[in-house]
């Protein structure tokens, strides 16, 4: 059996001795490693990271999925196309531990693999596979492909993260002080615990949870019956998980039933934290809902150079810097699209998980609009989309490759594929702009304008997630301004579609092309605001203030 020592090669600094187990259904950790989606892992991974950096007394646990999420292709004519290539990872110590969970009443083999610290700097991470000899196809198939859009497989991912992963460290002999839910995912761990404790006062004085989602409708519920048919409940039957939660109906939904285990949850901005409570404050028996801002770690996004450059306090410098960054991300450019871009040019990035609340194609709302932006020879642009809808999502899916086709005539106009770590850090660091347009309070927090802000890229945004802790307009960003709240769908986005391009023609480009002083003022400001609130360290120690201790 592993030792402690032989898991994490550090000893805990005292300040954060509390043992902490850290459940997510996905971890961003490094381009090597390609089990992530997107913000969530992006999240997950920074925690883990700055964890590390701490040397807190926390272990990750998460999935090995044998395809990852999927690798991100082009058909024939240059759309879209979702490829599941089977993974290897060499750097992933076999940690010889076997085990059995029940799934469907029947036992699914499960192993252990663990991702050692000093691998990527990051806290040890155990990660769980059903991909095994042992298994049966059914069986062997939940930790093919993270976030299954079948029904069965996805209830089985949880059972496998929530209660596999407690056994995982009982049998290590692991013992955790809090266990911390990163999102509702890893919900049927508590059934576990109390199963071990049988005491609801018990499991809860052990359990934190990390809320995501601003909207009802999109945390996670499944019917009753069809969980326990698949022992999401562990030993319990669902009548008596309505009694202990104090819950009825036909569905359980997994962020009620996690406020209602945990003895403090937080949402992650403060804006997020108020909606969250609002939302769920009809619930009797829920925890107190906290705000903890979501947050990236500087050590892994930073651009060494650029860092100098700015404390330097040399425009030149930067300007220097800036536009080698752009060259790199513009040999991408050049490879994918066949298309040159300039580093001279105002690059703007639109880049994160592609959902259609992200807004991804405002820009283009007025077509007419945005062509004579486009084709503007006195202030001229470039611009650049990049990032993964859910393999399933249709409707974003044909978002994606409308802006590819719309782009492919502009020389000026480019769409990437295959947004994963690597290439997010490339467009943030070759960006000029970072452009961010969700819907209003659709946005739980957003990260991506963090590592933008590390790498001299000047948020444009509306005031959603983070960014009202953050923004002050044309200080260390650009404001958009939010159309009324109240306003029918359709209005609202044609007023934002308006304030935005007017920001980017009387504003942003001006300013770039007339005031280069002020730019590289507010490219230093973001860079000094940015840091510490918005690194992951300020957010991991946080969390043991606030949530653990």
């Amino acid at each position: 059996m592993l030792s402690n020592d032989e898991i994490f090669g550090y000893a805990a600094d005292p300040k954060y001795n509390k043992a902490v187990a850290y459940f997510s259904m996905e971890f961003a950790i490094d381009q090597a490693l390609k089990i992530y989606s997107g913000g969530l892992g992006f999240l997950a991974g920074s925690h883990l990271r700055s964890a590390y950096e701490l040397k807190q007394n926390t272990v990750g646990i998460g999935m090995l999925w044998k395809y990852g999420y999927y690798d991100q292709f082009r058909e024939m004519n240059a759309d879209m196309k979702p490829m599941y290539v089977e993974k290897q990872y060499a750097f992933l110590q076999d940690t010889g531990i076997m085990f059995t969970v029940p799934v469907h009443d029947s036992p699914v083999h499960v192993k252990a693999y663990l991702l050692k610290p000093e691998t990527f700097g990051s806290a040890p991470l155990f990660l769980l596979t059903t991909n095994l000899n042992e298994n049966d196809e059914a069986s062997r198939s939940i930790t093919y492909r993270l976030y299954d859009s079948n029904e069965a497989t996805r209830i089985a991912q949880s059972i496998i993260l929530g209660i596999g992963g407690a056994m995982l460290l009982d049998i290590l002999g692991l013992e955790r002080d809090i266990y911390h839910m990163n999102e509702g995912h890893s919900l049927p761990l508590n059934f576990y615990l109390y199963s071990k404790y049988q005491n609801l006062d018990e499991v809860k004085k052990r359990v934190v949870f990390t809320t995501h989602t601003p909207e009802a409708a999109g945390n996670e519920s499944h019917r009753y019956d069809l969980l326990k048919e698949m022992s999401f409940f562990y030993h319990l039957q669902s009548h008596e998980v309505k009694h202990i939660l104090g819950m009825d109906g036909d569905y359980l939904n997994y962020t009620v039933a996690a406020l209602k285990f945990a003895h403090k949850a937080n949402g992650v901005s403060k804006m997020h934290a108020g909606v969250a409570r609002d939302m769920w404050k009809d619930n009797k028996g829920i925890c107190d809902i906290i705000a903890i801002t979501n947050a990236q770690n500087k050590t892994y996004w930073k651009d060494e150079q650029l860092e100098k450059a700015l404390a330097g306090k040399s425009d030149a410098a930067i300007a220097a810097r800036k536009k080698e960054m752009k060259k790199d991300l513009f040999k991408v450019v050049a490879d994918q699209c066949g298309k040159i871009f300039d580093e001279n040019v105002l690059t703007i990035v639109w880049a994160r998980r592609f959902a259609g609340y992200k807004r991804a194609d405002l820009m283009m709302r007025d077509w007419d609009r945005f062509i004579k932006m486009i084709f503007n020879s006195e202030h001229p642009v470039q611009v650049i989309w990049a990032g993964k809808p859910y393999p399933e999502d249709l409707g974003a899916i044909e978002q994606f490759n409308q802006i590819i086709r719309r782009a492919k005539p502009l020389a000026n106009c480019a769409v990437l594929t295959g947004y994963e770590l690597g290439l997010s850090a490339l467009v943030k660091k070759g960006s000029d702009v970072w452009l961010n347009n969700p819907s209003m309070y659709r946005e739980a927090s957003g990260t991506s304008g963090m590592t933008a802000a590390f790498n001299g890229s000047i948020n444009l945004s509306l005031p959603d997630g983070w960014v009202p802790e953050f923004a002050v307009d044309q200080v260390n960003s650009f404001v958009i301004q939010p159309a009324t709240q109240g306003l029918w769908h359709d209005e609202t986005n044609h007023i934002e579609a308006k304030n935005l391009m007017d920001t980017l023609e009387n504003v942003v480009l001006p300013m770039y092309y007339e005031d280069k002083k002020k730019w590289h003022a507010i490219i230093r400001k973001a860079a000094a605001d940015v840091v510490p609130e918005f690194d992951s360290g300020r957010m991991v120690d946080e969390y043991y203030g606030k949530m653990y201790n």
